[in-house]
């Protein structure tokens, strides 16, 4: 157990999607650090042996497991639930997979690729194709706590009370502060990344099992309307010490944008370094960050692509 915690939930406490009749596993006053066993956002149907065809069976009604939840006492509807991270130790392995049907490209990449990280627990960066090193830095991918809506709700979309966010600045150190919709708040954690460019592109980062250490705090009568979080320091200093690639998209569609900014480094990468294209879109999602760099200037927009050139040399 991590020396932060007060409290450990085993990773046989998890679940799929979100309900607030869910029993919590765990009761804790406000106040409390609670570490939290992880499993990697297949549930475990992919391992160190797998291969393109077990993704190709993944069962999606089974992927992005969250342990939990945990129930907060004095936690009340209007209020926020502050969570600090504490700690994240990592497990040395991880996968990035390009899922048939899944992520920005799709009709680009139809085929089941999968890719194994194994990595330093240490955070040296971990190895990618000829040549490519990714600098690790672990996170939250869903952090959330039960919505007031009944019934069963999917979690892999983001919602207002926070969920699936993929916000790779979620890491430790990081403050985050969550609406409360439902009394004891039923907060849950899981999907747990190694390393992740923002977009997170082909829908798979450094998937990674990593236990998590937080703290949480109520903040009483916040009247949050969506999460908001606070970050201890720079953000991409671990990315910024080469510079970048940097790839536009241009026209009235984000989306659009978004999607040609990112073929246009894929394309790069291919010409540039000898990546086969699927693999330089899979080492995108870990790695490279979408911005948008322009959204006033009627009628088109600019989303850039920052890809860190570090990665390569």
């Amino acid at each position: 157990m991590s020396e932060l915690a007060g409290h450990t939930i085993h990773r046989n406490h998890i679940h799929h999607g979100w309900d607030n009749t869910f029993e919590p596993c765990l009761r804790i006053a406000a106040g409390d650090s609670v570490q939290f066993e992880t499993i990697d956002a297949s549930s475990g149907q992919l391992t160190k042996t797998s291969t393109a065809a077990d993704l190709e069976r993944l069962d999606l009604g089974r992927v992005n497991p969250v342990t939990g939840p945990v129930w907060i006492d004095g936690a009340m509807p209007g209020d926020a639930l502050k969570v600090t991270i504490l700690e994240l130790r990592p497990s040395g392995w991880g996968w990035t997979g390009n899922i048939p049907g899944f992520g920005l490209l799709t009709d680009q990449f139809p085929d089941a690729r999968l890719h194994h990280w194994h990595y330093d627990p240490a955070l040296t960066p971990a190895m990618y194709g000829p040549g490519g090193r990714v600098p690790l830095r672990p996170f939250t991918g869903t952090i959330g706590v039960a919505p007031a809506e009944p019934g069963l709700h999917s979690i892999i979309p983001p919602r207002n009370v926070g969920g699936n966010m993929d916000a790779r600045d979620i890491c430790a150190g990081t403050e985050l502060y969550l609406p409360i919709e439902v009394e004891g708040a039923l907060f849950s954690v899981g999907d747990t990344h190694a390393a992740q460019g923002d977009g997170e592109v082909c829908g798979t980062a450094i998937e990674s099992p990593i236990d998590v250490a937080l703290k949480f705090e109520l903040v009483k009568g916040a009247r949050l309307r969506s999460p908001r979080y606070v970050t201890q320091g720079p953000v991409t200093d671990h990315f910024d010490k080469r510079g970048y690639e940097v790839t536009t998209g241009i026209g009235p569609d984000l989306m659009a944008g978004a999607r040609m900014a990112v073929s246009e480094m894929v394309e790069l990468l291919c010409k540039r370094y000898g990546y086969e294209a699927v693999d330089a879109y899979m080492l995108c999602s870990v790695c490279a960050d979408l911005r948008i760099s322009s959204i006033v200037d009627v009628p088109n927009w600019v989303v850039s692509y920052y890809f860190p050139r570090i990665v390569l040399e």
